[in-house]
């Protein structure tokens, strides 16, 4: 069964390593279905309180990557907290992760 949250987004937040009172804060809100991998789905508002807040007690060693869904295009932002595992770069406005192939 799939439910539509009007006003609603989608918030996935990814971290190379959290402070611990930042990450106990966090389960307040989100679903952490692995270590420091956090999803939700909040108010725009909240969203906003959310990152604000990520980037106020993170410091850049945390590698946070955040994931917001957005209403108009491109459908999502990306706001990053210090140097993360993968690379990102903007392409005509578009936020992309790039990806490495391996053979």
């Amino acid at each position: 069964m799939s439910r539509i949250c009007w006003g609603a987004a989608v918030l996935v937040v990814l971290a190379n390593d959290l402070p611990p009172a930042v990450r106990g804060r966090m389960k307040l809100w989100f679903v952490e279905p692995r270590a420091n991998v956090f999803v939700s789905g909040v108010k725009d508002s909240v969203a906003e309180t959310v990152i604000a807040y990520l980037h106020k007690h993170c410091p850049p060693e945390s590698g946070v990557v955040m994931f917001r869904s957005l209403s108009g295009p491109p459908g999502y932002q990306v706001h990053t907290i210090g140097p993360t595992r993968k690379a990102l770069t903007e392409i005509s406005g578009l936020q992309l992760v790039i990806e490495t192939l391996k053979s």
